[in-house]
């Protein structure tokens, strides 16, 4: 690995938008080690091997991960850190969080968590009856209501990160083709005037990683699929603190929900 290489921890990088990032990554001339969990790490690991890139520059390792069991979780960030050590590598550039799914909210049992799938792997008033395991909500709502969760978290992720690190929301676009609601029964038209590219939807996830021109305005963190950072009133809503503390419950608390407290 590269002394000048940069890192990217990643979550969605098997198929649809995702695979397509991991490609431009891997096309570039700037090196990178990045390792990304899959549910099957496998099969991602054969299709990583059947790309055209320099192994000499870049460094690429599918790991087991299954987001909808938060004890899997654990373990993947426990074998990625292994992995990067053994690597030689100091430190992670980027984590990307790019995973994410669109289902109803059907679960039966055995299904252990108090949420419904979608909610668990996307991030997990009326959104927590939605979200409800078993509550029977279609698949576009769930989808819907865990996204608006997931832009909570990522703004309460850069207020507990803003002397560390920086946090930036993006938007892909409205991408046909990419399958993220195949259990849903849901497609993009692939005729809508919005319609983008998938190359274009993946291009626009990486300019998250590269982005410089941050606004003054430090709850300004969502990047749009037209690359402007939306204004505070597009998402006065999400900024409301108390809201982002109650829908961030810490490690601690996650884990112990889940059974998996040490």
């Amino acid at each position: 690995m590269s002394n000048s290489s940069k890192t990217i921890v990643a979550t969605g990088l098997s198929s649809g938008l995702g695979f397509e990032a991991l490609k431009q990554l891997l096309d570039s001339e700037e090196p990178y080690t990045i390792i990304f969990g899959a549910r099957d790490a496998d099969t991602a690991n054969k299709a990583i091997n059947k790309l055209n890139y320099d192994r000499l520059l870049h460094t690429v390792v599918a790991l087991p991960l299954e987001l909808n069991d938060l004890s899997e979780v654990k373990t993947f960030s426990e074998q990625a850190l292994e992995t990067l050590e053994k690597l030689g590598s100091e430190k992670i550039d980027y984590l990307l969080l790019n995973a994410g799914i669109m289902k109803p909210a059907n679960e039966r049992e055995p299904h252990t968590s108090r949420w419904c799938e979608a909610a668990v792997v996307n991030h997990f008033s009326n959104i927590e009856n939605h979200i409800e395991a078993g509550s029977g909500i279609d698949g576009l709502p769930i989808h819907t209501c865990t996204k608006f969760l997931q832009l909570v978290g990522a703004h309460w992720w850069s207020r507990q990160l803003q002397d560390q690190c920086r946090v930036v929301a993006v938007s892909p676009g409205m991408i046909p083709h990419t399958g993220l609601g195949r259990e849903a029964g849901f497609s993009v038209p692939a005729d809508s005037p919005l319609a983008e590219t998938i190359p274009q939807g993946a291009a626009q996830i990486l300019s998250g990683l590269s982005r410089s021109n941050f606004p003054s305005d430090s709850e300004r963190i969502f990047l749009t699929s037209g690359g402007v950072w939306l204004g505070r009133s597009s998402v006065a809503r999400i900024l409301d603190r108390d809201l982002q503390d109650q829908w961030c419950p810490s490690k601690e608390e996650l884990e112990t929900e889940a059974g998996i407290a040490a």
